[in-house]
Parts: structure tokens; sequence; C-alpha cells
């Protein structure tokens, strides 16, 4: 593409590269001057005009953007119409958001002319909001330069949206003195909006003491009942691996995956499986409706991603959240209340 200020005689169909007011009227930006336009530019006294002129092989901005989304896109993303070099992705569900950040990173590092940005991966998301957008820089770039972005980022899709299931759901409350019942409705109710985004309810709401045998057959006569996914909320916090809540899942013939997670609040996260169903072990802050890294965990599982150790553990950047009510030892001495 050939930029720059050009004689009147010469402009005819390019690409006005600024917006021009001339008197009462208005060249806009990106427009293709026409035979009016041109002759309103020299009554304004003017003999050349800064254009874009697009050379053989180029391919409009509006045109490259749109290729661009289109191959980039995976499942459950929609696109809006191309305009002034930009193409925007929305995500056609409620679910969580995976994109290819070596791919993308890529793909931005060949040509200035070409940008793709997104909402970060894992990130949970809402039917309708916008999660990427595709940007041409100039008001053309050479097809060969696409080719090259799309070549480069090897295998397509880069972006795709993981729809939340409905699930049924088990959470198993633990008991000791001095927990009142409103404390356990209330994490319930709590726990009943982190699952809506998925259409899930707690099916299931199980009471039973803090003990590891009494909670392991909860966790059973929950999947025997049907449950995809058990949640236990301990009356007393998990602290070590060989504590109730840990117990009771290897009683109950499963397995812990990790225990512990990089991202305050949240550090107290354990994750499990019993007959191939996951079982989590909350920490104290699940019971605040704040974001914390139990958010994290929830999400991936209802929007059927595995949870693996790995993942868990590459959770530290960005892993430093906000302070919450119900920590009881606050990082700042001077802070208020928060685990």
């Amino acid at each position: 593409m050939r930029f720059g200020p050009v004689p009147l005689d010469q402009a005819l169909d390019a690409v006005s590269a600024h917006s021009l007011r001339l008197g009462e009227r208005v060249i806009k930006k990106g427009a293709r001057l026409s035979a009016d336009d041109l002759t309103a530019i020299k009554a304004d006294g003017r003999d050349e005009v800064i254009v874009a002129i697009s050379d053989a092989g180029d391919i409009g901005e509006d045109e490259a953007a749109e290729r661009l989304a289109i191959a980039l896109s995976g499942p459950h993303i929609r696109r809006d119409q191309p305009t002034t070099g930009r193409n925007n992705l929305f995500a056609d569900t409620a679910g969580v958001l995976r994109v290819n950040a070596d791919a993308i990173n890529r793909l931005n590092a060949v040509d200035e002319a070409v940008t793709f940005a997104t909402l970060p991966d894992f990130r949970a998301v809402e039917r309708g909001e916008m999660i990427a957008t595709v940007k041409i820089i100039p008001f053309a770039v050479s097809g060969a330069v696409i080719d090259k972005a799309l070549f480069d980022a090897g295998t397509l899709p880069l972006i795709e949206v993981k729809p939340f299931r409905k699930l049924k759901v088990a959470a198993v409350s633990t008991l000791l003195p001095g927990l009142k019942p409103s404390v356990i409705n209330k994490t319930l109710a709590v726990l009943e909006g982190r699952l809506a985004p998925a259409d899930s309810t707690v099916d299931f709401d199980v009471r039973v003491a803090h003990d590891a045998h009494e909670v392991a057959q909860a966790i059973k006569a929950s999947i025997t009942d049907g449950a995809d996914l058990v949640v236990v909320y301990g009356a007393s916090a998990i602290t070590d691996r060989r504590d109730v809540i840990p117990a009771a899942i290897e009683l109950a013939g499963g397995r812990i995956e990790h225990f512990g997670m990089p991202v305050d609040p949240g550090n107290l996260m354990l994750v499990g499986e019993v007959e191939g169903r996951t079982v989590l072990g909350a920490p104290g802050c699940a019971r605040s409706p704040k974001e914390n890294g139990f958010d994290w965990v929830l999400q991936r599982v209802m929007a059927g991603i595995p949870v693996k150790r790995a993942d868990l553990t590459g959770l530290g950047v960005g892993g430093l959240l906000m302070e919450i009510v119900q920590r009881g030892h606050p990082r700042d001495p001077n802070a208020g209340p928060q685990d």
C-alpha cells in the first residue's frame, strides 16, 4: 500500500488518510474520494491530498479483519460486521474462554499491520460479552501478510468458548459446635450464585459431623444419587493432606489431585476425584461471594475442563487477589479482618 500526499488528479478512488472539513462538507477518514470530493478539495484551495492507495495483492482493512476473525474463531463465538479495520468477537454462550497465547503472540509478531487482542485465557464469560478483537492498522494490507500470519499461528482456531454444563451438585457441609445453621445456609446461597451461569443448583444439601468416615459416606451417597460434582465445606479449614476432608476422599475410594493453590484468597483449595466425579474441598473464602481461587476452579469444572495439579500450580502469576472479610489473618495487620 502506498501512503502520502498525491496531486488531486491522481487521487480519484483513493482512500482519504484523514478527515477533511471543507466548509459545511466533511470527508471522513477512510472514505474513497469521488470526483465531487476532489472538486470540493480543489475549491478549498488545495492541490494535493494525503491518501492511501492499494497495491496489487492488497486486501482492504475490513475484508482482512473479517478473514482473520473467521479463521481464528472457534466454537461458540460470533462476529459482528467489520468496520474501520476492526472485527469484534463475542461469546455466544456462557462459559470459559480458552485462548492459545503462544500462537496469538506469533500472529501478532508477523507484521505491525495485524493485531489480535483477547481477554485472558480461562476467563469466565457471559453470553454476548466481547472476548476479542481483530484490528488491521493500515487501510489495506498485503494478502501475503495475512497468509503468513495465519501460517505462523499454526493450528487454528486460536480462541474458543467452552460452554458451562448443567451439573447435579452435592454440597456436603461438616458440623462442629458453634457453627450456626445460618452460616451454612448463606454458604449454600453463595454457591447457588456461582452455579447459576451453568443453570445448575445445589441438588443435595448434606450436613454431617466433621469426621472423615461420615464425610466419606456422604460423598459416596451423593455420587450414588447422581451427583456430578461434590463440594465439601469444612467447619474447620483443611490444613494438611491427612486432615478430615482429604482423608474422607481417600476413604471413599478416591484420590487427591492436589492440595493447596498459589491463589490468595484460596490457598487451602483441595481438588480430588471419587468414582470419576470431581470432589472439591472448599477453602474458607468460598463462603464469600467475592472472587477467590475457588471460583477459578469451579468455573473450569462447570465448563468440563480438567483441573490437574499443573493447572493449579500455574495460577500464581495473577493469583494475588483482594482481601476479603472472611480472612482471619489479613496480610496487612492494620487492615480489617480475612484464608
